[in-house]
C-alpha cells in the first residue's frame, strides 16, 4: 500500500487523538461533568482554555470527555453494519438465485427508508435510548453493506482461486468465509470507515433532539444542544463540539475513500 497523502495522513491523526480521548477519557479529565454554578458561563481564559458552559462546566473537558459516548456508539454501529451486511451479501454474491433476490428485495426496501427520520420515529415513539438509537442505526445502515460486499464477491466468484477451490469439493460456507472473504476484506473495510462517519452524525444528531444519551451527559451532539442558546456569551460551548464532530466524520470519510482508491489499485494491478 503506498504511502497516504498529506490529506490523509492528517485524518489519521485527527482519529487517532479522538480515539486516544474515547479510550482515556475518565483518566484524562475525571472532572468533566463537574458543576460550578458559581463560575457559570464564561469565555476562555485561564484555565478554561474554551471556557466554561452555564452550569460551569469546563468545555474542553467535555469535549474529551464526549469522545467515550460519541466513538463507541458511531464504532458499534459500523461493526454491527458491517456483520450483518457480510452475513447477508457473502450468500447473496456467491450463491445467487433467490438468495441474491431476496436479499436485494430487502435492502431494495432499507434503502428507501430515510434513515436519520425513521431512527428519529422509532427513537421517539419508543421513548429515545442510545442503545436503541445504536440498534435502530444497525438495521438501516446494514443494507448499504450487504451491497457492497455482494458486488465484491460477483467480482471475485469466478475467478480462478475459487474454480480450485471448487474443484477440491469444499462446502460453499468454507469457500464464502475462508477463500473469498479474506480476499474483499479491505472493501467491507472501505465501507465500514464510511458508515462510521455517517453514525457519528446520525447519533450525534439524535442526541441533540434528546433521543440519545441522557441530558447532561459529555456527548458531543447532546453538549451541543445544552449550549445553543450560549452561542452569544461563549461560543465554544457550540463551536467546539460542532467541529469535532465535522472533524472526526471528514477524517474517516477521507481514510475510508483512501483505502477504497487503494483497494481498486491493487485489484487493477492484479
Amino acid at each position: 500500500m503506498k504511502t497516504p497523502p498529506l490529506t490523509v495522513t492528517l485524518a489519521l491523526a485527527v482519529l487517532a487523538l479522538v480515539t486516544v480521548a474515547a479510550a482515556f477519557a475518565p483518566w484524562l479529565v475525571p472532572g468533566a461533568t463537574d458543576q460550578d454554578l458559581m463560575t457559570g458561563i464564561t469565555g476562555p481564559g485561564p484555565g478554561h482554555p474554551l471556557g466554561t458552559d452555564d452550569l460551569g462546566r469546563d468545555v474542553l473537558q467535555l469535549l474529551v470527555a464526549g469522545a467515550r459516548t460519541a466513538v463507541p456508539g458511531a464504532l458499534a454501529v459500523a461493526a454491527g453494519s458491517m456483520l450483518i451486511g457480510n452475513l447477508v451479501g457473502l450468500p447473496a454474491g456467491y450463491l445467487g438465485g433467490w438468495v441474491d433476490s431476496l436479499a436485494m428485495r430487502w435492502a431494495d426496501l432499507m434503502f428507501s427508508l430515510p434513515a436519520l427520520l425513521v431512527a428519529i420515529v422509532v427513537a421517539g415513539v419508543l421513548g429515545g435510548g442510545y442503545g436503541l438509537a445504536i440498534a435502530v442505526l444497525v438495521v438501516l445502515f446494514a443494507p448499504t453493506d450487504a451491497r457492497v460486499v455482494r458486488g465484491a464477491v460477483l467480482e471475485q466468484r469466478h475467478r480462478p482461486y475459487v474454480e480450485a477451490a471448487l474443484l477440491k469439493n469444499l462446502p460453499a460456507w468454507r469457500i464464502m468465509t475462508g477463500i473469498i472473504w479474506p480476499n474483499i476484506a479491505p472493501v467491507a473495510l472501505a465501507s465500514a470507515f464510511l458508515n462510521f462517519a455517517f453514525a457519528l452524525v446520525s447519533l450525534s444528531s439524535l442526541s441533540f433532539l434528546g433521543l440519545g444519551v441522557p441530558v447532561g451527559s459529555p456527548d458531543w451532539g447532546r453538549t451541543l444542544a445544552d449550549n445553543r442558546t450560549q452561542l452569544l456569551t461563549n461560543p465554544w460551548a457550540v463551536i467546539a463540539p460542532g467541529l469535532a464532530i465535522i472533524a472526526t466524520a471528514a477524517a474517516l470519510n477521507l481514510v475510508g475513500d483512501w483505502l477504497q482508491q487503494s483497494v481498486d489499485r491493487r485489484g487493477r494491478a492484479r
